[in-house]
């Protein structure tokens, strides 16, 4: 039997975690993970036993490139998602990026998967936004075959940001502040769909850019009461002013260097737009979660639900 080998960067992260959960059981496949987040690493390699996992910062050069030697497909998908520090958006979601595709180059590695942001289509001029559309730029410009994916706000198992910290802080706040009114439009994609679309792009050597958004759009303040009608926390839901959630979001990030939410995201939070949607489910082959469904998964599972990232 051909096993072939596929290499996943940022494996120790939210798409990470959750691609390897369903990959690792296949006999027919070699995966091999490279993070450089030294907790989530043990976190991986506790949960993962059985899959190796190299500790490497790809924005540097490194023996995590002899990795790629034979392997069959790369799933680009390290990504700098918060911060206060542009540098850091650069380094993990650009340089590298660049490392990756030269490695790639190097060993011969014929395919791989680009997992970039729905935000590239977006009016946000952020961090983020900024690194990550310089990384599709990359990814664009390579000769070699690949799919690049744009997914929307994602969450999941393992989950450490954005629903899975707003979860974690229903259960520690006896209050949980809503901005404004709350009628800020959301596409939330269930990682598990995302993963899902990744392992078919596998199989099939997809190729070209597709918008992979969640189906189903709905106003974050509806959202959060799904969510709490899921998980029945002990925080009671409020709105307060968007002003006064903005200058405690402010407050916060001056005492805490790496916070889980900043300004900027509630800037991009706030921006009315939407993002295209497509029939992935059809142009993959893959089944999409109803929304209600796919949070219960996530936050009821026995196995996963009670393990989170570190920040």
């Amino acid at each position: 039997m051909l096993v072939r080998k596929i290499i996943i960067t940022g494996a120790a992260g939210l798409v990470g975690h959750n691609l390897v959960a369903r990959l690792k059981s296949r006999s027919d496949l070699q995966v091999v993970g490279i993070d450089k987040h030294k907790a989530n690493t043990r976190l991986f390699r506790e949960v993962h036993p059985n899959v190796p996992i190299l500790e490497a910062d790809l924005a540097k050069p490194g023996a995590w490139t002899d990795s790629f030697s034979d392997a069959d497909t790369v799933v680009i998908n390290q990504a700098q998602i918060g911060g206060v520090r542009y540098q850091e958006f650069e380094a993990n979601n650009v340089t590298a990026t660049w490392n990756i595709l030269a490695a790639m180059r190097v060993h011969s590695v014929p395919y791989f998967i680009g997992v970039s942001s729905s935000v590239v289509n977006s009016k946000a001029d952020d961090f983020y936004t900024r690194s990550k559309k310089a990384q599709e730029e990359l990814f664009a410009a390579s000769p070699l075959p690949h799919v690049t994916l744009r997914p929307t706000l994602m969450f999941g198992w393992f989950d450490r940001k954005h629903l899975g910290w707003l979860r974690h802080f229903m259960d520690r706040a006896p209050v949980f502040p809503i901005p404004g009114n709350g009628e800020f439009v959301r596409q939330p994609l269930y990682v598990g769909d995302f993963v899902s679309v990744i392992m078919a792009a596998i199989e099939h050597r997809k190729t070209g850019t597709f918008d992979i958004s969640g189906l189903e759009k709905i106003f974050y303040r509806d959202l959060i009461v799904m969510l709490h009608e899921i998980v029945k926390p002990r925080a009671r839901i409020i709105q307060i002013p968007y002003v006064l959630f903005w200058a405690l979001l402010w407050l916060y990030a001056m005492l805490d260097r790496n916070p889980p939410f900043t300004t900027n995201q509630l800037d991009a939070l706030a921006i009315p737009e939407t993002f295209p949607i497509i029939d992935w489910p059809k142009e993959f082959g893959v089944r999409a979660t109803p929304l209600e469904c796919a949070l219960a998964e996530t936050y009821l599972d026995p196995a996963y639900s009670s393990l989170r990232l570190a920040f």
